[in-house]
């Protein structure tokens, strides 16, 4: 996945979906060539779950979220339960870290093309505190989550071996 945070248009769902994919191939590159024993490897006391395999399918199941539950109204499937609402962070240790990266991948590439057909105006058909997002909101908010989250995996990255600066 190419990384580049240049848009080749200047408008703004141009803008927008390359800051997005700007992020997610981050993802990718703070996992690249990552030992499986460290990708499990939860290495603050204080954080059991935080892990660099459960924060990439942590942010898979965000995407998931935020495109099918809120925007489309979709009933949510997602791996998460009252009793264990970071149940996602939990069960990514049982998956090999290539197979996290590719189902992340892949659902990257479903909800860009979802992106790509709809109006940044259309409203989400479900709502936060009452309203409606829309999809310009929901682009906006993915870029946060997941820039933030990049900080998170560069920390985890660099403690795990020592890589730094991906």
């Amino acid at each position: 996945m190419p990384r580049t945070d240049v848009p080749p248009a200047w408008d703004e769902r141009t803008i927008l979906t390359a800051f997005l994919d700007y992020v997610r191939a981050t993802v990718h590159a703070k996992c690249e060539h990552l030992a499986e024993v460290d990708a499990r490897r939860a290495p603050l006391s204080t954080s059991p779950l935080m892990t660099l395999a459960g924060l990439v399918n942590h942010l898979r199941w965000v995407e998931y979220y935020w495109f099918q539950v809120m925007l489309l109204g979709e009933d949510d499937h997602g791996p998460w339960t009252e009793e264990d609402p970071d149940r996602e962070m939990r069960i990514a240790v049982e998956v090999p870290i290539i197979q996290l990266l590719h189902e992340y991948q892949a659902q990257c590439a479903r909800y860009r093309d979802l992106v790509a057909c709809l109006d940044l105006d259309t409203p989400s058909k479900r709502t936060v505190s009452g309203r409606p997002v829309t999809l310009r909101w929901i682009l906006f908010h993915l870029v946060e989550e997941t820039a933030r989250h990049n900080g998170h995996l560069d920390i985890l990255r660099e403690l795990a071996d020592g890589v730094t600066g991906t």
